[in-house]
């Protein structure tokens, strides 16, 4: 994730409604972006369009602050207004309060999605509700409250953000379980076959220690391709190489995992990357690739998983 979101975008999804919004979504079919907090200290933001792949030009009275989270919609676009559970791509660029100065622009770069599903609701309804029901290319202005001076750490002053809606779609359906062709692993590989509630079950008997990382499809499916960046969704197993005991399952807990492919070890990062939504892969994951000599906890030494994606954001 680009640098400005990863400083100022998960604060702002932390951010609880407070002020002007009502901190419910419309029950109306198309409801309108709703703005919240100090609006009237954002009435002095101008933008000049300058296109999608170039930030406009902006101006605000300064120093602008804010004591609360505040939201609104600055130039309205003439595109289709963003449904809930749609995924939003915007670009950001971001602004000091005080002086001015540009802290960080995204939009030369590929646009960033933003997921307007349940969870954002619940965690953020101001930028849930902020973004839902506003048009493809708006503008919106969104005012980060600063932070004063604490233990060491110099004093934060407000932040302005201006986020364009680029465009919006559907969010790709999350799979129940995987879908697509199968696949007959060469011999030598643990087995795998599902129990009768469904459920893979690995058997490592007889297999030698990997000499590099093993990443073989068991069924091949049919949907997008995965990037080394991307968040997946997934059902998994995984066993330890030596004991053929497991360590975890998404299985057992019940409930799918999604996580991003750049904040798991190495072995999935790299043995998933190019496998297809969809697909189960076989993976054989060498320690060196995984938790090392010392583990994590149950997880020691090689590791074998199998793993279902079913979904990919």
């Amino acid at each position: 994730m680009r640098r400005l979101l990863a400083i100022l975008l998960p604060g702002l999804l932390l951010l609880t409604a407070c002020g002007g919004g009502s901190g419910e979504a419309s029950s109306s079919p198309e409801p309108t972006s709703q703005s919240a907090g100090e609006t009237a200290k954002l009435d002095s933001v101008k933008i000049t369009e300058k296109g999608d792949k170039k930030a406009p030009a902006v101006e605000f009275t300064k120093p602008l602050d804010v004591k609360e989270p505040t939201v609104k919609v600055v130039t309205e676009g003439s595109g289709d207004r963003v449904k809930a559970n749609q995924i939003a791509d915007i670009s950001i660029i971001g602004f000091n309060g005080t002086d001015g100065s540009t802290l960080e622009d995204t939009f030369p770069n590929d646009p960033e999605p933003l997921e307007l599903n349940d969870e954002l609701k619940t965690s953020s309804p101001v930028i849930y509700n902020a973004f839902v029901g506003a048009k493809v290319g708006s503008h919106l202005a969104l005012a980060v409250p600063g932070q004063a001076a604490a233990q060491g750490a110099p004093a934060k002053p407000t932040q302005l953000l201006i986020v364009k809606v680029l465009a919006a779609k559907d969010a790709p359906p999350v799979l129940d379980k995987p879908q697509g062709d199968a696949v007959t692993p060469p011999a030598g590989l643990p087995t795998v076959k599902d129990n009768a509630k469904g459920v893979p079950e690995i058997s490592v008997a007889g297999v030698k220690a990997p000499a590099a990382l093993i990443s073989q499809d068991l069924i091949k499916g049919k949907g997008q391709a995965l990037k080394a960046s991307d968040t997946i969704t997934v059902n998994y197993v995984g066993v330890a190489l030596a004991s053929g005991k497991i360590f975890d399952s998404s299985f057992d807990r019940g409930k799918k995992a999604t996580f991003p492919l750049t904040g798991v070890i190495k072995g999935w990062t790299q043995g998933l990357t190019g496998k297809t939504v969809g697909s189960r892969v076989l993976l054989v994951v060498p320690k060196a690739l995984a938790y090392g000599d010392k583990g994590q906890g149950d997880a020691k030494g090689d590791l074998v998983f199998v793993v279902d994606i079913l979904g990919v954001k």
